[in-house]
């Protein structure tokens, strides 16, 4: 009787709670797989990832793609990206001394002009701009600007929303799986997106914003599982 009152070992009980805490994080890390993003500046990182989060056809990664509400986060980011691609169209028409084939087209350049300069969010799209990046997308001479793109800097995703003005000029408005990765932004920082596929979550660090100061982002090649290196095609 009296062996039932002689305490446990206490150091027993502290290795066991060890191995536990052990055991879950060998089976959390064997579930997770962290990927490492590497790349020059403008060769398409962000656009890898987008492409995992979406599930394009081909391409088997996330099943769930972004959610409405993730979509919505990337308007002001749509809208902004179709005002500055007519803006630097604008800008080459001027430079390339290329003229508008309806000269009315020059008041919809100022509506353009002039809204880019008093508003840096575009959190939205005001009707009167819409339409008139939408009648200047359809006058010969920016099109003639278009086509000589590659002599200025331009998006390659321009023509997808300039195409699109119909749908994104519309006030319900909610960005498609395919607006979303066309979009273009400039990472800074580090950027960690995590997604999952078949109950296995991959999470994708992209240190493409964290150029300077290598202490800052090193410790990124903390257990990674593979890297990633995406590099531009050629001309």
């Amino acid at each position: 009787m009296l062996g039932c009152c002689i305490p446990r070992d206490p150091s027993k009980q502290t290795n066991k709670l060890i191995n536990e805490a052990l055991e879950r994080d060998r089976k959390e890390m064997n579930s997770e797989s962290k990927l490492l993003l590497l790349g020059a500046g403008e060769s398409g990182k962000s656009t890898v990832v987008k492409q995992m989060k979406i599930k394009p056809v081909g391409i088997i990664f996330n099943e769930n793609g972004y959610t409405k509400e993730e979509c919505l986060h990337f308007k002001p980011v749509i809208f902004s990206n179709t005002i500055q691609s007519m803006l630097a169209i604008l800008h080459a028409m001027n430079r390339l001394q290329i003229s508008f084939e309806n000269i009315n087209r020059k008041n919809d350049a100022e509506i353009v002009l002039t809204h880019a300069e008093i508003e840096s969010n575009h959190e939205i799209l005001p009707e009167i701009v819409g339409q008139a990046i939408q009648a200047l997308w359809n006058d010969a001479g920016v099109q003639a600007c278009f086509l000589r793109s590659r002599e200025y800097q331009l998006n390659d995703s321009a023509a997808y929303y300039l195409n699109s003005l119909d749908r994104l000029i519309q006030s319900d408005y909610i960005p498609t799986q395919q607006d979303v990765l066309h979009t273009r932004v400039k990472t800074t920082g580090i950027v960690e997106t995590t997604f999952t596929l078949k109950k296995h979550k991959f999470r994708i660090v992209d240190v493409g914003g964290q150029r300077s100061e290598r202490k800052k982002w090193i410790h990124c090649f903390d257990g990674v599982t593979a890297v990633i290196f995406v590099s531009a095609p050629g001309p």
